[in-house]
């Protein structure tokens, strides 16, 4: 009788152990949920940084403002006979 329970509980524990500890098991099954959630936010992101960027992209395809205030603002570059005027805040030390 005691041979009998003894075969049935390693049998069981045979049947359970992928389960449990195999190549999909519970545990894997909780990490993987955990890569992928992780991967949603970066993808999220990613997804909103390539619609600013395509949208910069249209913009300076379509019109000329847009490449005129780059042009001012990262080249500190003029038009013809414009005058360029820079204004100056406080000192932060008072």
């Amino acid at each position: 009788m005691r041979s009998v329970t003894l075969i049935l509980v390693v049998g069981i524990l045979v049947l359970q152990w992928p389960m449990w500890f195999g190549k999909g098991s519970w545990i894997r099954v909780m990490q993987i949920e955990s890569q992928l959630s992780e991967q949603r936010t970066v993808n999220e992101r990613l997804l909103a940084r390539n619609t600013a960027m395509a949208a910069d992209v249209r913009d300076l395809k379509q019109g000329h403002e847009a490449v005129e205030e780059r042009a001012r603002n990262e080249l500190g570059m003029v038009k013809p006979g414009e005058v360029f005027f820079q204004v100056l805040g406080r000192p932060s030390g008072r």
